[in-house]
Parts: C-alpha cells; sequence; structure tokens
C-alpha cells in the first residue's frame, strides 16, 4: 500500500515514535506497565528516571544554539 495515498482516518493507525525526548519521557509516564510488571522497575525509579531527564530537557531548551549564537551574537 502506498502511504502517500492512504487517507487521515488510515494514517492516524500507523504507529509513531517520539519526535523529542520530552515527548518520549511523556509516553513512558503514560505506559509504565509494561516496565513494573514482574517488579523489574518500581514506579519510584522511573519517575527518578523521568525527572533526570526532564532537567535535561530543560537546560537544552534554555541553551543558547550556536546557529543562533553565530547569528545574532558574533560580530
Amino acid at each position: 500500500e502506498d502511504l502517500y495515498e492512504l487517507s487521515e482516518a488510515d494514517k492516524a493507525k500507523i504507529p509513531t515514535v517520539a519526535s523529542s525526548l520530552d515527548q518520549a519521557l511523556e509516553a513512558l509516564d503514560a505506559d509504565r506497565d509494561f516496565l513494573t510488571a514482574g517488579g523489574v522497575f518500581t514506579d519510584d525509579m522511573i519517575d527518578s528516571y523521568i525527572d533526570l531527564k526532564m532537567e535535561e530537557v530543560t537546560k537544552l531548551r534554555c541553551a543558547t544554539h550556536p546557529v543562533e549564537y553565530e547569528m545574532y551574537y558574533s560580530l
């Protein structure tokens, strides 16, 4: 089947992956049952991991990208 010819309804059925770290962390937070099954990970461990990685997301959001620096700050 040609993916470019699919209807919007059919496109919505195709599984996708997160396009950013924060989206991936939100998905992990929403669907963690497979990790907690059998006691492999605890909710506290997952929450700590998500918190740690969200700190990285925040740090990256606050940083000036090298292209921005070149465009706006360099002389």
